[in-house]
């Protein structure tokens, strides 16, 4: 008897041998999308190469952000990071080849502009888990998948190279507006058909370039209006190189037993230069004129008189490496009995460099001073100016503010009148071991058509050290010295015009620290040292499945049930700020001693995924499951900084600690999904979905003894206050979210035939949250969370020519940007649409040039910009970022 699922599925199974087909072009992707989404027993996206080793899209992650529910935040003008259902990236996890990896980031999102789009096949983002998953997130579970030579059937070899052009132009000295990218491929087998290799190459070198405004926020002024209280703002200029390597080989000398093993390389150098003018203005010494604009509570047009610009020639640098390695050795017996061992190795290792180095007319209290005029909407801030920025005679390497005062170093170096500059260098090293092991038996007769049952352990450690200066001119002995410009260093002039302030001086600060221009004094505080951390995590998961495969009447129900049992070990080092004195600066010394906590839990998490699959192509599915996600890595560190805020002879004392015996987000999810496929290449679904967060991690406020801390005397005549109040992250009771996707892939020609090769594919999510958090608090939006997310393209592909328009909108959400020393702070952004658009031409059979491909791609046709604002006043804007649009050409060649 053909088993239920095979009678359901069987026109979509593969041929073999010499019968294989390698389907190209975009429709032939979207029906192999479809095909995927059809066959699994879970709710599941997909994204299907287009062609060997070519993904639709320029990256993995603009890919993956137009499927149903999904979306993406830009960062630098590129989406690297993806939101499922409402949620940040840290509640989703990604594998490669179905193992966990390592991130480039500070915690446990992958960052997918580390992965070049050429080296994966095939994306499938998991809605559902089911126990046999194992590193399964909250959100979702992104799994993307390499090319398996032997399943490929046929010698593969792929070459292609394409050149970018941003139309922002050449924002800083020294920096590009244009860049290439080329990449190879080759898939073969030999020895019968028993041994298949893989390999790959990519290598990119393109710019970007974003013109950026940042306040530092809005002060409230004696009249009651709001003003901007200063501003931070920036031309940033990347260069973005990634040179990627992957292989796979593949051995099967019987029917019965497959041993592959996967291995993937990426150095990654994210390179920016920084420049731009820092405007202290209602916060500083400078003065609001009279005859200012308010409008509604802003003062929307004014002026200020004495301000002290701070010229900003600033680095960051975020290079990485990635390394990933995989062992799988799978056996099926003839007597339905099977085996599988899987072990598998990734390690990032990954370095932060941030250089500012400042300039101006003179040192704090001397030097020419500044009127500045401003003007404040909607698309922030701009300004007039009477100085020139760009006078190398006037400006000259110098504190301006006289921020950081006089720093000593343990060996004496002093830094006087001020720093000149600030060096933070962060170094993060994660790394991951991952064990399984796997036995299954078909079985006949009953509801059931196999089980399984597994065991995997996994164990991570992921550390970072900060390494911070103060720079101080080295020439700068009486505290009172602005050094000029060296001319080795001068880069001519970058234009600021878009903030209305001109031309600024533009020079390399690397290379005035590598010809010592600057001194670099240790930052002496415990602030410092209580940055880093490092945390372990050993995790050991027992699993058992039952698949289900079972006529109901004319339908086939299939799917699993099934149970995983996580057992966690989570350690944390750290340190916590001690105090030792009074340093050579007169203010506190503040060291720190270790600190090294450990905690174990127990996660039990059942799981029921059903799939009823009609006659006609109709599916209706359900799941039920325990999900969880394990805390944010920055959140678990042992650490425990304070301060005090003095008021009359008190002094109260306030302070931050990470929280090393956090437990997991955890959840109870329901899904309800309703699918409609036509002629097996299209489809319309439904897809409704429940969260009950029974755990969320937040942060709050809790009061301990001061007793329990090491505090040095805040002053003669001040008492220190007896408790203290610590903001840490806790477990706390969460909330709801629920929601509905409506997605469709439509080929038209499955209506009409005389529409062969246009089509449609998109969807409409829309979600909703009651998360409280804090007991008797208001509530709050999650991280990443949009109620609307929009994807929408439409296609024609006919004869080797193709063309298709994309849109994706999300409304308003709380991001992830840069904040100090390359810190990640969230911010309230507004709703964005992104509109790309591409046009190409396949060469066909029998022509001289078949196997060629040609595209020419457009990305952010419509220069949208990322803004951030304060709520409830978007004038008030915060981030306003226009990274300008993309365009690409470029060719494929497989032969």
């Amino acid at each position: 008897m053909v088993p239920a699922s095979a009678r359901a599925q069987e026109a979509d199974e593969p041929l073999s041998g010499d019968q294989t087909i390698i389907v190209t072009g975009y429709r032939a992707s979207l029906e192999s999308a479809v095909g995927e989404k059809l066959r699994s027993e879970q709710i599941v996206e997909s994204i299907s190469a287009e062609d060997i080793g070519k993904l639709p899209d320029a990256s993995i992650a603009e890919s993956i952000a137009r499927l149903p529910g999904l979306t993406s935040q830009r960062v630098n003008g590129r989406s690297n990071a993806i939101s499922i259902r409402g949620f940040a990236p840290d509640f989703s996890t990604t594998l490669l080849n179905g193992r966990e990896q390592t991130s480039t980031g500070d915690n446990r999102a992958v960052e997918y502009d580390q992965y070049p789009s050429e080296i994966v096949n095939a994306v499938n983002v998991y809605k559902t888990p089911m126990a046999s998953l194992i590193g399964q997130g909250l959100s979702g579970t992104v799994d993307m998948r390499t090319i398996r030579p032997l399943d490929t059937g046929k010698r593969v070899v792929s070459v292609g190279a394409r050149g970018t052009y941003t139309d922002q132009g050449k924002l800083n000295a020294g920096s590009r507006d244009k860049g290439y990218r080329f990449n190879a491929l080759y898939v073969d087998q030999f020895a019968n058909d028993t041994l298949g290799i893989a390999l790959g190459a990519s290598y990119l070198n393109e710019p970007y370039q974003v013109e950026e405004f940042n306040a530092w926020g809005y002060a409230d002024t004696d009249s009651g209006e709001k003003v901007i209280g200063g501003s931070k703002s920036y031309v940033t200029s990347t260069t973005l190189k990634r040179m990627g390597f992957n292989g796979t080989l593949q051995w099967r000398p019987s029917p019965n037993f497959t041993s592959t093993f996967d291995g993937f390389y990426s150095d990654f150098k994210d390179d920016q230069y920084k420049r731009g003018i820092e405007l202290p203005l209602y916060w500083s010494s400078a003065t609001l004129d009279d005859g200012s604009t308010a409008s509604d509570g802003l003062i929307t047009q004014g002026s200020f008189s004495d301000v002290k610009g701070v010229l900003r020639n600033d680095v960051f640098q975020r290079h990485a490496k990635l390394y990933s390695f995989g062992w799988n050795n799978a056996w099926k017996g003839d007597d339905g009995w099977s085996a599988m061992a899987d072990v598998s190795y990734s390690r990032t290792d990954r370095n932060e460099l941030v250089v500012e180095t400042y300039s101006g007319t003179g040192r704090s209290g001397e030097g020419a001073t500044d009127t500045i005029g401003f003007t404040s909407s909607s698309k922030g801030t701009t300004f007039t100016h009477q100085l020139d920025y760009s006078d190398y005679d006037l400006i000259k390497l110098t504190s301006p503010q006289g921020w950081g005062g006089t720093q000593v170093a343990a060996d004496g170096t002093t830094i006087t009148g001020g720093q000149d500059g600030y060096y933070n260098n962060r170094k993060i090293n994660d790394e991951l071991w991952q064990f399984r092991v796997e036995v299954g038996k078909e079985l006949s007769g009953g509801p059931f058509s196999s089980l399984q049952a597994g065991w995997n352990y996994t164990t991570r450690s992921k550390s970072l050290v900060p390494e911070e200066y103060f720079l101080g001119l080295a020439d700068n002995t009486d505290g009172t010295v602005s050094v000029t410009i060296p001319e080795y260093a001068r880069m001519g002039t970058t234009n600021l015009s878009y903030l209305g302030l001109g031309p600024m001086v533009a020079y390399d600060p690397l290379k005035l620290l590598d010809a010592g221009v600057y001194n670099l004094v240790a930052n002496p505080y415990g602030d410092v040292v209580v940055k880093a951390y490092a945390i372990r995590e050993k995790i050991m998961t027992a699993y058992t499945q039952a698949n289900i495969d079972a006529d109901v009447g004319s339908a086939v129900l299939t799917g699993n049930v099934g149970v995983q049992a996580n057992w966690t070990d989570q350690n944390s080092k750290g340190a916590t700020a001690v105090y030792l004195g009074t340093n050579a600066n007169g203010s506190p010394d503040i060291g720190a001693s270790a600190r090294n906590e450990s905690t174990g839990y127990l996660d039990v998490l059942p799981s029921l995924n059903l799939s009823l699959r009609f006659p006609s192509d109709f599916v209706i599915r359900f799941a039920a499951a325990r999900e969880i996600i394990r805390p944010r890595l920055d959140d678990m560190r042992a650490s425990l900084s304070w301060g005090y805020t003095i008021t009359g002879d008190v002094a109260q004392v306030t302070g931050s600690s990470g929280n090393p015996d956090l437990r997991p987000w955890r959840a109870n999810a329901l899904d309800l999904t309703f699918e409609k496929y036509f002629a097996r290449k299209g489809y319309v679904a439904a897809q409704f979905y429940w969260k009950d967060l029974k755990s969320y991690i937040y942060n709050l406020d809790v009061t301990v003894p001061t007793s329990s801390l090491a505090l040095p005397s805040p002053g003669d005549g001040i008492t220190i206050s007896d408790t203290a109040q610590l903001n840490i992250p806790i477990n706390g009771k969460g909330g709801k979210l629920y929601g509905v996707e409506l997605a469709t892939t439509l080929p038209f020609d499955a209506f009409v035939d005389a529409l062969e090769g246009f089509g449609v594919t998109g969807s409409v999510a829309y979600t909703k949250t009651r998360i409280t958090p804090t007991p008797g608090g208001a509530a709050e939006d999650l991280p990443g969370y949009s109620k609307w997310v929009v994807n929408g393209t439409g296609y024609f592909e006919k004869a080797g020519f193709n063309m298709r328009g994309s849109v994706r909108y999300r409304s308003t959400f709380v991001g992830e940007v840069s904040g100090f020393g390359a810190s990640r702070v969230r911010r309230r952004a507004a709703e964005e649409m992104i509109v790309d658009g591409q046009i190409g031409y396949d060469f066909q059979p029998g022509s001289p040039l078949e196997g060629l491909s040609l595209y020419v791609q457009g990305q952010n046709l419509t220069d949208e910009p990322f803004i951030t604002a304060n709520p409830g006043d978007s004038r008030q804007v915060i981030d306003y970022q226009s990274y300008g649009r993309r365009f690409l050409a470029g060719f494929t060649y497989k032969f």
